[in-house]
């Protein structure tokens, strides 16, 4: 039962819908009993102030931890809860058991939303707060039982917080909401933004991900076109004084703590610049494939890497960098860092690193942008589909050594079965001509022939020119051209 009307999102929280759908449901829970949520995302993503309003909007009490001793964060979390409850003085707390107990006090008579921010920093300075919060919140507890308290944990270490209810973990079975706060996808970026052009959008995407925060941080307005996407660039992540300029460096060193960074960060270099399988990284990091699978663990687990099995084979991973501006620094920034580190004119550099964007960055992502729109946005129909079941890339082999990479891999419900629905190509600057659906056919042809169902198969070609920039030669008629316009929201064309 959720009280009537509870809350209405604030006009300054953009986007974020669902997430405060759900963040509203578990606070305006009406039953009996305190409840505990945990909700967690990378760094940036905006949690604190998501976080933050729901409080403001229910009247709940918000506590962001920092890196300090149990004794002091016991005390200002006293001065601060006095403060917010109207008490003439500080409380004064022996221990978190007596915290978390004036915590659950707080919902004596209603739904009350507690916030515990970056919790990872309660659990360096007291390594037992996990089990302390599972014995207040055991299920025939009294205080628990007296007390209408939502209690929220919130975290941006996405290994850490993703094992709190796992396993033997303390709070596995306690909580009653476990959400991870994703970063804006690329419609909600170009809508949070606020950018017209499609193209200018996707490539601003590219670098920018998801993360609110860097709107915040950015020098100047959004770009409009390419000339102030160009200036946008260089006066941003290019410009050695930009907050942008290290970012990628801090985010790597808050959120991995670990005993060899060089391998992780050589790792992350690898996979942004094209080396995606387990034996091409381990090549270019110059160690061997089983020496750098705790690495890859770690980098999946952390949010850094991304696994994309093979559409056709689950022993056939790829590794991409999951963090847009993280594939910028590596691909971009890094192989120019002592000049963009010194100049104060990195316009010269941008220019040079055109060739690294286009192939290293824009590409990859653009083929992210469009396996996104098939599986979230795009009508099932326009595959001839009941439904979209599952979207990826795939290398086919053609025979012999050559193989052929199909970027968008969609399998549908035709009729009540599961079936290949469509295999495509992604070109961000090309237009499309015979020789990609010659391309195409022959892969069709080959997997029909190595026993896949082809027969509903259609041919695709996603392109990154706005629609009515042509189609070069005659196209067959099943052809689905899927350009930018559409990727973001336009009406399909005929085809």
């Amino acid at each position: 039962m959720i009280t009537q009307g509870w809350p209405a999102k604030p006009a300054d929280v953009e986007a974020r819908e669902r997430q405060w759908a759900e963040l509203s449901a578990f606070s305006g829970d009406e039953r009996p009993g305190a409840m505990l949520g945990v909700v967690y995302g990378r760094r940036r993503l905006g949690k604190t102030y998501l976080l933050s309003a729901l409080a403001e909007q229910t009247g709940g009490f918000t506590f962001e931890a920092t890196q300090d001793t149990e004794s002091m964060t016991l005390g200002r979390l006293g001065r601060e809860l006095a403060a917010h409850m109207g008490a003439p003085a500080p409380l004064h707390f022996d221990d978190w058991g007596e915290a978390v107990d004036a915590l659950l006090r707080l919902g004596s008579n209603r739904p009350t939303t507690v916030v515990l921010d970056e919790f990872p920093y309660l659990a360096q300075s007291t390594p037992s707060i996990a089990s302390i919060i599972q014995r207040a919140f055991s299920p025939r507890r009294p205080e628990r039982l007296a007390s209408q308290v939502r209690l929220i944990l919130c975290g941006s270490a996405l290994a850490f917080m993703g094992n709190l209810l796992t396993g033997q973990a303390p709070l596995r079975g306690r909580s009653s909401l476990d959400l991870v706060v994703p970063p804006l996808d690329f419609r909600e970026h170009r809508a949070f933004w606020g950018i017209d052009n499609e193209r200018i959008a996707a490539q601003l995407f590219a670098i920018t991900g998801g993360t609110p925060a860097y709107r915040t941080l950015a020098r100047g307005g959004a770009p409009h076109d390419e000339r102030s996407f160009a200036r946008w660039v260089c006066s941003n992540p290019l410009s050695s004084s930009s907050p942008l300029f290290r970012e990628a460096h801090y985010l790597l060193t808050e959120d991995l703590d670990v005993r060899d960074p060089q391998v992780y960060n050589s790792i992350l270099g690898a996979a942004a610049t094209g080396s995606t399988t387990r034996t091409a990284i381990a090549t270019q990091v110059g160690r061997k494939v089983t020496d750098i699978a705790h690495h890859l663990s770690v980098l999946e687990s952390t949010g850094y890497l991304t696994k994309v099995d093979d559409a056709f084979s689950t022993r056939k991973p790829r590794w991409h960098i999951a963090d847009q501006i993280i594939r910028f620094d590596r691909a971009v920034m890094q192989p120019a860092w002592s000049r963009l580190s010194t100049t104060n004119d990195p316009a010269p550099t941008w220019e040079l690193q055109q060739g690294a964007f286009r192939s290293q960055v824009l590409g990859p992502q653009f083929e992210n942008m469009c396996r996104d729109w098939v599986q979230s946005h795009a009508d099932p129909s326009r595959f001839n589909a009941e439904a979209i079941t599952r979207v990826a890339p795939a290398v086919v082999s053609m025979g012999g050594r050559d193989q052929a990479e199909i970027d968008v891999v969609v399998f549908g419900v035709v009729a009540g079965r599961t079936m290949l629905v469509s295999i495509g190509e992604c070109k961000w600057s090309e237009t499309v001509t015979p020789a990609h659906v010659a391309r195409l056919e022959r892969v069709r042809s080959r997997l029909g022939a190595s026993g896949v169902d082809v027969s509903r198969t259609s041919l695709a070609f996603y392109s990154g020119q706005r629609r009515g920039t042509g189609v070069r030669g005659n196209m067959p008629a099943g052809l689905k051209h899927v350009d930018i316009a559409e990727i973001y929201g336009a009406p399909a064309d005929s085809a």
